[in-house]
This record gives structure tokens, C-alpha cells and sequence, in this order.
């Protein structure tokens, strides 16, 4: 928005305040304020974009002062919020037990453009999208600039269902800053879901876009809406995905989650306890952003894999994209899914290994260069690392960048803003005991995800292949009549891919025997029959 447009917004907001606080704005110091409030009894306050907050004036705000303003703009709906026609500011009201209006919050809207440059390759996906974020931090605004590419650039019809006008602003006609998208206005807070639904039976729209997605309706509402093939654009309370896994009332829109116990075998295989929980359905949103700051988002390319893996306690990084950086607009790459196998013969045994150890994590191999952030780490001992094991990585001084973060342990409590500063952009941080060689060539192998595999991979593989061949000979006799029959002993990462391809002919299993004599036993004939009616 250009410094003109923006001061004739402004001159709208300060034409309804009175006089003793109009003398004293100073238009060349409103580029960052983002509110003015007036609370009666109180100096009237400035707030910056930064956290400042500077009283002006010289007189406390009366209740003459409240009165003067809010007849001049429209009745307050339920939630308190009132705007100013043909312009984006929203004037939020204060009341004591009584209901009178004792405080008034003036917020000063304006178009911000460039903030959604940095995620177009997934907005232009045709995939529907969760933004997530604290108050203040952008999440409308970002709502405003798809609109407007969505309905101008991309010629979609897009809907706005617009709570207390808060994307378009007050008034019959929709602020210019969504573009060519229509706009439904929602009379009271409680009827958003109602509107959403209207606009999908009533309106045919490609795209809908809806500002704090708040309760369970809504959350079913935007359910339905994703369902009926509708991009669905929204934002929602939480500042993180995993807040909102957790969140009972708005799980939904992240695939619910439920709690499943499970047979002493199968959690045996999983190597986890008997209850755990589980995603329950597909998300309703293929991608969740997190917007960590104005500048930086964090983006989960798959939400179904990144709610699966945080429910596991797996490791998962979200792509940080930064809004003053540039990104090439490219196909998105085929995502590795955590999905059941179909019931049938692998042509090779090792894919169903190569299956098992991505599921498990066992083998995070290198995936591309990795930059490493040390602190309190030797430079020098973790370089010669680098060198010694032929690492694709190297060592980056910019946090930000990093990959992954080498902390020394007894250093954690002096530098928690830095590890806090990691976890805000959901970089894993690894411990090192002392500054040795061997403990850091421990620790960045773990770290890299490349001890299991440079180690005991090749020779796993072999063991794994005769295994798997064993069993799929035995598969083929108990599929030609034989009642049972028992595999040789193996430990119990390869039971657990026997199992695997024991079910994929839709045949029963189970461990026998104690300790390294453990091993399979293959039902079928009659005794698969009898344990199938069991």
C-alpha cells in the first residue's frame, strides 16, 4: 500500500476521534503503529509494530470522548468489533459488567503486499491451506493477498466469508485489497459455519476463504466444504500444528485424533506401548503454515505426514520460507507417505525393507547438503568430522539456515535463546557430552541420521533377503494347503518385515519361542479358518 493510500485510509480513522486526541497525531510516526487505544480515565496510547507504547496528549479520555466516537461508526456486533466503511481499520470496544463502553481499541488496517510471494508455489497448488500464528502476526493480511491472486491472477471464483468484515472491511463494498473476490458478510460471529455452508450451496465457488476457524461446527463446516472439492483457504487459534493436535474442539481440520490400544504383538513390532494415538481421517487441510513472525513461515508440505510423524515422536522439520526471499516456483516434489502396503507379492524383498526401515526411521539417510549449527562445539574437532567421514555438510554461522543444531550439554541453560530460537524454526537440536573427538563424531552421526546406515545397512540387507525369501517360500507351500509352518529365528526387525509380507497374502502370524530362538509361526488351513472365526 503507497504512503498516499495509506494516509487517506487514516484521515477516515482520525476524522471519528475527538478533538483534543485528533491535535496530536503526528502522521509522520503512524507507518508502524498498529493501534490506538482509549481507555476512560487513562492518557490516550500509541502502539508500534515493535512493542512500543508511547501515551500522547494531555488530557485522560472521558466517557464524553467514548460517546463521541462510537456514534460515529456502525453498532457493535456480539464480539465487540465495529469498522469504519471503505477501509480496513476495526474499532474494538470495552465494556464493564454493566455493558457500557468503558474502553475503545482503534486498529489500523492496511494492505500489506509481497507477504505471500514466498509461499505462491503452494497457494497456486489448488490445495487447501491452514495458516496458524498468534494475534497480530499477519494471518489476515495473508488472507486478503490470496483473495486477490486467487480472483485476479488466477481468474478463480473465490468467496470471502467475511466475520465482523474483518478480511474487507466494513461497509456494502469489499475493500479493493481482495481484488475481484466476493464477499459474504457474516451478521454475527456464531453464524460463520452457517455462512460457510451458504456459500457453498448458493455461490459455486473454486475458493473459499474464512478468517479463526474457532469451534467444532466451523471445524465440521470447513470439513464439508474441503469434501465437496472446494479449495479452502482459513486460518485458525493456535500457534503451532502440534498446539492444534492437541487442541479437542479444532482437531478435525488436522484428521482428529483417536486413541488405540493394541495387541501385545503388534505393539511389540511397533516397539511403542499398547495405547498410542493415532490419526483418525484424512486432514481437512493438505498443508498447515505456521507463521512463526512477519518474515518467517514454517510450511508441512503434507499435514497427514507431519501429524503421523508428531504423534509417533519423530522428527520432522517444516520448510522455513522467508517473505524477503525469492523461491522458484516448481512442481512439488512426490512425498514419501506412511501408507499400508497393497496385498501383494513384492517383486524384490528389499522394497518391502527398504519400507520398513523409512516407516521405523531406522535409515534417515542424507537427503542433499545439510548445514550444521554449532554451539559450544569445537569448530575445529567437528570440521576434521566433516573430512574424516566424507559428510555432505558443512558448518553455517546463520541459525536460520541450519539443518540441524550441535549444542554442548553443560552450555544448554546459558544458551536457551539460541536452542529457543531452534526450536521456533522446529530445528532438532543433538547433545554432546564433551568437546572429544569420539562424542562428536557419536553425536553428528546420529544427527545426520547416517550411524545405522553406514554401519550395519548392507549387511542387514543380506540377512534381511534370505529372511524375507524364506518366508515367501513358506507362504506359497500354506497357500497350496499346509496347516502351519515355522521360519527360522531372527531378531525382531525381521520378524517384524516377515509379518509385513505375511499379511500382504492376507495370512495370519505370530512369534514363537524365547529369546534368539524367537521366531515365526505361519498359520493356515484349518488353523487359519478357526483363528479367523476366533
Amino acid at each position: 500500500m503507497d504512503k498516499v493510500q495509506f494516509h487517506s485510509d487514516l484521515d477516515r480513522l482520525i476524522e471519528i476521534l475527538p478533538e483534543k486526541v485528533k491535535r496530536h497525531i503526528d502522521y509522520e510516526k503512524m507507518d508502524d503503529v498498529i493501534e490506538i487505544v482509549l481507555d476512560i480515565g487513562r492518557m490516550p496510547e500509541i502502539r508500534h509494530s515493535g512493542g512500543r507504547i508511547e501515551g500522547f496528549g494531555v488530557e485522560p479520555i472521558t466517557d464524553e470522548d467514548l460517546s463521541y466516537i462510537t456514534h460515529r461508526i456502525a453498532d457493535f456486533t456480539t464480539d465487540n468489533r465495529s469498522g469504519i466503511p471503505g477501509t480496513l481499520h476495526r474499532i474494538s470496544a470495552i465494556r464493564n459488567r454493566q455493558g457500557k463502553i468503558i474502553g475503545l481499541t482503534c486498529r489500523i488496517g492496511r494492505v500489506v503486499t509481497g507477504t505471500i510471494a514466498c509461499i505462491k508455489d503452494f497457494v497456486t497448488q489448488g490445495k487447501s491451506i491452514l495458516f496458524l500464528g498468534r494475534p497480530g502476526v499477519g494471518k489476515t493480511t495473508k488472507l486478503r493477498e490470496i483473495s486477490r491472486l486467487m480472483a485476479d491472477e488466477l481468474a478463480k471464483r473465490v468467496i470471502v466469508v467475511d466475520t465482523s468484515n474483518e478480511i474487507a472491511g466494513d461497509g456494502d463494498y469489499p475493500h479493493s485489497a481482495i481484488g475481484k473476490a466476493r464477499r459474504m458478510q457474516v451478521k454475527q460471529p456464531e453464524y460463520q459455519k452457517d455462512i460457510m455452508i451458504e456459500a457453498v450451496e448458493n455461490h459455486t465457488p473454486e475458493v473459499i476463504i474464512v478468517d479463526e476457524i474457532g469451534t467444532e461446527a466451523e471445524a465440521q463446516a470447513a470439513r464439508t466444504i474441503a469434501e465437496r472439492g472446494v479449495m479452502l483457504i482459513a486460518t485458525a487459534h493456535g500457534n503451532t500444528l502440534e498446539n492444534l493436535i492437541k487442541n479437542p474442539t479444532l482437531s478435525d481440520l488436522v484428521g482428529s485424533i483417536q486413541s488405540v490400544t493394541l495387541g501385545d504383538d503388534e505393539a511389540k513390532r511397533r516397539g511403542s506401548q499398547k495405547t498410542v494415538l493415532e490419526r483418525e481421517k484424512q486432514p481437512t487441510f493438505d498443508i498447515v503454515i505456521e507463521i512463526i513472525d512477519r518474515n518467517t513461515l514454517a510450511v508441512y508440505k503434507d499435514t497427514s505426514e507431519a501429524v503421523d510423524y508428531i504423534l509417533r515422536g519423530w522428527p520432522i522439520r517444516p520448510e522455513i520460507r522467508k517473505v524477503d526471499q525469492t523461491y522458484e516456483v516448481k512442481p512439488p516434489e512426490p512425498i514419501q507417505k506412511i501408507t499400508p502396503i497393497e496385498p501383494k507379492i513384492l517383486p524384490n524383498p528389499t522394497d518391502s525393507l527398504k519400507y520398513s526401515f523409512s516407516r521405523q526411521n531406522y535409515v534417515n539417510e542424507v537427503k542433499g547438503f545439510k548445514k550444521i549449527y554449532i554451539y559450544a562445539v569445537s569448530r575445529s574437532i567437528v570440521e576434521k568430522v566433516i573430512e574424516r567421514l566424507d559428510l555432505n555438510a558443512e558448518i553455517t554461522r546463520n541459525l536460520e539456515d541450519a539443518d540441524v543444531v550441535i549444542a554442548h550439554k553443560n552450555f544448554a541453560k546459558g544458551g536457551a535463546k539460541i536452542l529457543s530460537t531452534a526450536n521456533d524454526y522446529r530445528i532438532q537440536v543433538f547433545y554432546v557430552k564433551t568437546n572429544s573427538m569420539a562424542q562428536i563424531q557419536k553425536v553428528m552421526k546420529e544427527a545426520l541420521g547416517i550411524q545405522e546406515a553406514s554401519e550395519t545397512l548392507q549387511g542387514y540387507y543380506d540377512e534381511a533377503e534370505r529372511a524375507l525369501d524364506e518366508a515367501k517360500a513358506a507362504i506359497a507351500k500354506i497357500l497350496e494347503g499346509e496347516e502351519h509352518i515355522e521360519l527360522t529365528p531372527q531378531n525382531q526387525k525381521i520378524r517384524k518385515l516377515q509379518h509385513e509380507l505375511i499379511e500382504q497374502h492376507n495370512l495370519a502370524s505370530q512369534s514363537v519361542g524365547e529369546g534368539e530362538q524367537r521366531h515365526l509361526k505361519i498359520v493356515g488351513g484349518k488353523d487359519f479358518q478357526e483363528k479367523n472365526v476366533s
